[in-house]
């Protein structure tokens, strides 16, 4: 049976990831609501096994894909006596541990016995997505015999600065050794993951995208806009430069905070929203009192709806990510396709790199150093002081992702490593 496209044959693909909408925690949950859409819209079958928190239905069809959440079980209780050290050490974190081997098991053996060997339902591949499911996605492969695209959107020592749990690095090397297939996001993953001992040949990239039909200025009234800015007490003169993203160490929003004095010397009209949650956001709000920026920093301590992100998008002047680690930015892209110039941190494993050009006549934003809040405040103040060069480089940051990252790309790259795969058949792995 052929797909939508030409030339495309029609796959079934299984997908078994920790996150998927309306759960979303993250950029993964995210990825895997939008991928997953559109390899449907493409002609192909989408089977999604996915955690189930308890509140949401086992068995429901979400956009055309069929997403299975088997019903959680507990095993707080018990894991401690069959982990070893390492795990014991994450603490209340252990918690979190054992809800995702019980996910994996759960999955695996809903996959295995009932969807597969009872009800012969056809895959043609399976995709595990991270470490958080990688375990029923090897369970999958060997009860089965069906290809496996292990899809790695981050690793544990790149999320962790070079540390993390060895366990959780452990199943990230037995899913690189196992599977016919690694996917990654970016081409500096690529090389983070032949660093870690990955095999050469397995690697493959296929970026994320965004919708910019749905990412579009031109769809946002003024008024909208109007609105969002007055909500932060902004006039029409003042500067807004706006983080979205998970408020943690490895995000660099505390050096944009810190940044932020020599930006206002500059660019006295300049105020900054930071949109997010995570473990740094009361270490955030005493810093903006003890630096004296109360009166430039507003931090709103929520995960906002994709509406109200894209209205943010659409008032902003600047959209800053200053990330130490980031393989793909999906936020990146959707300010980028919101026609708003960007500043992206660019050292070390960074997919920021790729998706923000930083000169040329196709210059989309800058790069800068995200431990050095002087070259932050270099990069903000550059393009804030230009209006005609930030409305260059934002028209060019539309075009771009156009061009190169909407999710409709990204389906037709996945589809091609897919078939590859496909033609090579299934494997029982080798070491990397």
């Amino acid at each position: 049976m052929r797909g939508l496209f030409a030339g495309q044959v029609h796959l079934n693909i299984a997908m078994l990831v920790y996150e998927f909408p309306p759960r979303i925690i993250g950029g993964l949950g995210t990825y895997a609501g939008e991928i997953s859409q559109q390899l449907v819209k493409m002609g192909n079958d989408v089977l999604v096994l996915t955690m189930n928190d308890g509140k949401l239905p086992t068995q429901e069809t979400w956009h055309g894909v069929e997403v299975h959440r088997p019903a959680h079980i507990d095993l707080t209780d018990t894991l401690p006596a069959m982990v070893n050290e390492d795990l014991r050490k994450w603490g209340r974190g252990l918690s979190f541990f054992s809800d995702i081997f019980a996910y994996n098991v759960l999955a695996a053996s809903k996959f295995v016995n009932e969807l597969v060997r009872k009800d012969e339902r056809k895959v043609d591949i399976i995709a595990a997505h991270d470490w958080l499911s990688i375990v029923a996605g090897t369970s999958c492969k060997r009860e089965l015999e069906i290809p496996l695209a292990f899809h790695v959107h981050s690793t544990e020592r790149g999320r962790n600065m070079g540390g993390g749990s060895p366990v959780v690095t452990a199943l990230e090397g037995m899913g690189g050794t196992v599977a016919d297939k690694v996917i990654t996001v970016s081409y500096s993953m690529r090389d983070e993951l032949l660093s870690l001992g990955f095999q050469e040949t397995k690697i493959r990239v296929c970026y994320d995208g965004v919708d910019p039909t749905k990412y579009d200025p031109s769809r946002v009234a003024a008024d909208d806009i109007a609105r969002v800015r007055e909500s932060y007490g902004f006039t029409e003169k003042d500067k807004m430069i706006l983080f979205v993203g998970r408020l943690t160490a490895m995000k660099g929003v505390d050096r944009l905070v810190n940044a932020m004095p020599r930006i206002v010397e500059k660019i006295p009209n300049a105020k900054l929203v930071i949109l997010g949650v995570g473990d740094m956001q009361d270490y955030l709000g005493g810093l903006v009192y003890s630096i004296g920026m109360g009166d430039h920093i507003t931090i709103r301590k929520e995960f906002i709806p994709e509406k109200d992100r894209i209205l943010h998008y659409a008032a902003c002047d600047l959209a800053v990510f200053p990330s130490l680690y980031e393989p793909f930015g999906i936020v990146c892209t959707e300010a980028m396709s919101m026609a708003k110039p960007v500043v992206v941190g660019a050292a070390g494993f960074s997919g920021l790199r790729e998706q923000v050009l930083s000169s040329g006549p196709e210059q989309t934003g800058l790069h800068v150093n995200p431990v050095d809040p002087g070259d932050i405040a270099w990069g903000v103040t550059t393009i804030l002081a230009d209006d005609p060069l930030a409305r260059r480089l934002g028209e060019n940051g539309r075009k771009r992702v156009i061009q190169k990252f909407s999710w409709e790309e990204a389906a037709k790259s996945l589809i091609r490593e897919y078939e590859d795969t496909l033609s090579k058949g299934s494997s029982a792995g080798s070491t990397p």
